[in-house]
């Protein structure tokens, strides 16, 4: 019983951690294009030896 006091408090600060980096990496723009890094890596660079 004594680590359910430890662990809730922990475990609801890792879950709002969690919570608080996904909304900054949607108002950052991550999110904006998924496809795109997918796409360059079947573009041919031109500086290639």
């Amino acid at each position: 019983m004594n680590g359910l006091v430890f662990l809730i408090p922990v475990a609801l600060l890792l879950g709002l951690g969690g919570l608080a980096a996904f909304f900054w990496s949607l108002r950052t723009g991550q999110f904006d294009d998924l496809d795109g890094a997918a796409a360059r890596i079947l573009i041919e660079d031109e500086d290639a030896d």
